[in-house]
């Protein structure tokens, strides 16, 4: 277990995206607390345009089961509801990609040419990992990119809140390939549309891929000062 970070800058250096939860249970008081101060988040115009959906135990469960019935060979493929990443990605963010991607398999041990292996990891993405709390992430189909960034403050705002409470979690994008199961089961009209996921808990300290700590660009490449 993590100690919960005491400053801002500690919570900043301590969020990873944790990919192995304990079962600890999270109470659902801390989490109403967390999710009530991260709305102090910026918002332009304070539109305030995320919408959260919280799923913990038998509920959790239920959508954990469906997925594991969406996720079987035979299911007809979702459209998604935006690309997580442009298509034909150019250099650097091309490398970025696969290089994080690279460390993650390399402290799993799961070797490159190992293809089902890889997809069944990746299907850990539609259990949260393990986690015994996740959110969801909405916002109406009429909000543009100035709302979805106001999203990504709202959402990093909640994940360092976690850190000062000693939790973990995972944002998960990976969501928007199945908008339509996620919309059903959690009944949001048709205007409604999925952003992300959040996986949240306690961290698995003996589990390897726990270890991954993604490289950052050193500051002189993406950093000029103007006097």
């Amino acid at each position: 277990m993590t100690a919960a970070a005491s400053t801002v800058r500690e919570a900043v250096q301590s969020r990873l995206s944790v990919r192995a939860f304990l079962p600890d249970p999270v109470p659902p008081d801390i989490i109403r607390q967390v999710l009530e101060d991260a709305a102090r988040a910026p918002s332009g115009g304070n539109l305030q345009p995320w919408h959260v959906d919280v799923l913990a135990g038998g509920t959790l469960a239920r959508f954990k089961a469906l997925m594991q019935a969406r996720l079987a060979p035979d299911a007809e493929p979702e459209a998604p509801a935006y690309d997580v990443y442009p298509p034909h990605l150019p250099s650097p963010w091309r490398e970025r990609r696969f290089g994080v991607g690279e460390d993650m398999y390399a402290l799993l041990g799961i070797p490159r040419e190992d293809k089902p292996a890889r997809r069944r990891w990746f299907a850990n993405n539609f259990a949260f990992f393990g986690a015994p709390l996740a959110l969801m992430c909405s916002v109406d189909r009429r909000m543009g990119p100035p709302q979805w960034s106001d999203l990504g403050m709202f959402l990093q705002t909640v994940m360092l809140l976690l850190r000062e409470r000693g939790l973990d979690s995972c944002a998960q994008e990976c969501w928007a390939f199945y908008p339509q199961t996620v919309g059903r089961f959690l009944g949001w009209p048709d205007e409604r549309m999925i952003f992300c996921g959040m996986a949240i808990g306690r961290r698995d300290p003996e589990h390897p891929v726990n270890r991954l700590r993604s490289e950052r660009a050193p500051l002189d490449e993406w950093l000029r000062f103007h006097d």
